[in-house]
């Protein structure tokens, strides 16, 4: 016999049920006993609508209503009804409606819970131990319904541009395509390992070797590495790729989807073409390869300010071949103890120390170096810094080209979030193209691919320096956040070989990793690009979240563990002999 049904979500109850009969069935969100009335809010996915239990209407879901706790799952019957003109709930979609209750039959009674839905102040820990109870908050649906909704659109979109969705294998190939990969062991050929897949970059390869041309996917892919506030071990990409293409034709394409997204989601028409920037004048004037549009106060370069300079502590980093990076900061009066403030930040960042000089109302300099500066010090800073006036300050630092300029990126956004320059609510994309093709490790003295090997160099690589290399590669970055990035593949095998050889693979170390590749490309291989999205943090974006596990259904914690499965866990040694491993485990002190 069955023991309830459900006609209508709470949420969606509406004038077209009033005074009609209706099932319903969710958890009891509030209840307020009144002895001779009882009301009971109850929630379901859709929303919030009010019970009555009268004695009148029927005494025994009254009676049985006395028992109702938070968070009891139930079904009731009963007739919507409009509520009294003095009781409507304006903030509540249905909060003019009611429904006077018939039966109730309580379906799954619940202990008291480690917190309530509705507390805002739970620790995360408690939180992802007990995740289950976390989603039901409202926010978290909202969260994973936009996700839902975005996945869908963007099938949509690629379907009509006559893309095919294809799944590749999650157990695939132990490979060097930069993070550490999680290793699985194989039963059937003990002490080998199949490896979770980074990305699906070498099978959407071979499926433009197989002729696809048009290939997207919702791609799981894993990556051992730190978490932090926007990378999980185990994440979900957006993954296209085409053959026959041009970066302008994988940029094009990505901005349109974008477009479509802001229309079908939104209802909002997103302005396309994105701007673009290399990467040389994005890490120039922003410190980083992710820059964040939605403010200005670029980094400029101060050294010609201080060329003659008398200050010893300059000389010896201009002598080095150093820089002096500086950022503007107008209509701005900081404190002395602010001040000595941001020099401690610059410390804790990394740097020596900050130099500053402010201009006062009067147009005199104040700095604790003004002494030292040339009496045509402002005039020339006019030159490097716009709009400097009274008011302005100019942060300073000194050092290194790269770590200095990477010191004064941070610097910069740490102002930016701390003075308020930031806009809320804003979306600003960016194109970051002509990447370098290779960089240099001083700890282990190597240089290695920038992106990924498989990435095509620009024309005249041949001819040039490792340094000076220029990939074909493209990043798109929403509000200095980096959401994805491509390029256009190596689609020769003798240039494949070339790029392998000055990373320091041996043709035997090539051969043992990529063989299947490399013999690929000698078998009819097209040119062909294509492009990744994470889009755990294009929804973090969305939603606003500081955070991609608040985006996620079942994230781990900071330390890659998962609290509700109580996982990674200690396997039995009989279970290990299967696959034919032994652990040693670290000696208690």
């Amino acid at each position: 016999m069955r023991q309830y049904e459900r006609t209508v979500f709470c949420g969606a109850v509406t004038t077209a049920q009033l005074e009609k009969n209706v099932a319903l069935c969710g958890w009891v969100h509030k209840r307020r006993d009144f002895g001779n009335l009882i009301f009971v809010d109850l929630r379901d996915r859709s929303g919030l609508i009010q019970l009555v239990f009268n004695p009148t209407t029927s005494p025994q879901a009254h009676a049985d209503a006395h028992a109702l706790r938070s968070e009891f799952v139930i079904a009731v019957t009963g007739v919507v009804t409009p509520r009294a003109p003095g009781m409507i709930n304006s903030d509540l979609p249905t909060g003019q409606w009611e429904v006077q209750v018939e039966s109730l039959t309580i379906l799954n009674k619940a202990k008291v819970l480690p917190f309530s839905p509705e507390d805002t102040q739970v620790d995360e820990e408690m939180r992802l131990k007990y995740r289950y109870i976390d989603l039901r908050r409202p926010v978290m649906h909202e969260n994973l319904a936009l996700r839902s909704k975005v996945l869908f659109a963007a099938r949509e979109f690629f379907i009509k541009e006559d893309f095919w969705e294809i799944e590749t294998p999650i157990l695939t190939k132990n490979t060097p395509e930069g993070a550490r990969e999680f290793l699985v062991p194989s039963r059937g050929a003990k002490g080998e390992f199949y490896a979770l897949p980074q990305s699906p970059q070498m099978y959407k390869q071979l499926l433009m070797a197989s002729g696809i041309e048009r290939y997207f996917q919702i791609a799981r892919c894993f990556r051992d590495e730190n978490t932090r506030a926007d990378r999980q071990p185990e994440f979900t990409q957006l993954d296209l790729e085409m053959s026959f293409v041009q970066e302008s034709d994988v940029i094009d394409l990505m901005e349109r989807l974008f477009a479509f997204l802001w229309k079908r989601i939104f209802a909002q028409e997103l302005p396309i073409p994105f701007m673009r920037m290399t990467y040389d004048r994005a890490f120039a004037e922003y410190g980083n390869d992710k820059p964040d549009m939605r403010f200005e106060n670029t980094i400029h370069d101060c050294t010609p300010l201080f060329k003659n300079t008398e200050l010893s502590f300059l000389h010896a980093v201009l002598d080095k071949g150093g820089k002096i990076g500086g950022i503007h900061l107008a209509n701005t009066q900081f404190t002395r103890s602010e001040i000595d403030g941001w020099s401690d930040r610059v410390k804790e960042l990394g740097g020596q120390g900050l130099l500053w000089v402010r201009i006062k109302e009067d147009g005199s300099l104040e700095s604790p170096v003004a002494k030292f500066l040339p009496s045509t010090f402002f005039e020339s800073a006019c030159q490097v810094f716009s709009g400097l006036g009274p008011n302005s300050i100019l942060f300073m630092v000194a050092g290194e080209y790269k770590p200095t300029w990477e010191l004064l990126g941070k610097l910069r956004l740490a102002l930016g979030e701390q003075l308020g320059l930031i806009p809320a609510g804003q979306f600003k994309f960016l194109w970051v193209t002509d990447f370098p093709l290779f960089e240099y490790d001083e700890q282990s003295k190597q240089w290695s691919a920038v992106h990924h090997p498989f990435t095509s160099p620009q024309a005249g690589w041949e001819t040039q320096e490792l340094g000076q290399m220029k990939a074909r590669a493209y990043d798109v970055i929403l509000n200095g956040i980096e959401l994805g990035g491509g390029s256009i593949r190596i689609h020769d095998a003798q240039m494949q070989d070339k790029v392998f050889d000055l990373i320091g693979l041996t043709k035997q170390q090539a051969q043992k990793k990529f063989g299947f590749l490399l013999e690929a490309m000698e078998l009819g291989f097209p040119p062909q690009g294509g492009l990744a999205i994470g889009v755990d943090r294009f929804i973090m974006l969305l939603t606003g979240s500081k955070s991609i596990r608040e985006v996620i259904a079942f994230p781990k914690t900071a330390s890659a563990y998962d609290l509700l499965m109580e996982s990674p866990t200690i396997v039995p040694e009989e279970q290990l002999k299967d696959y034919g491993l032994c652990v040693i485990r670290k000696k208690e002190k």
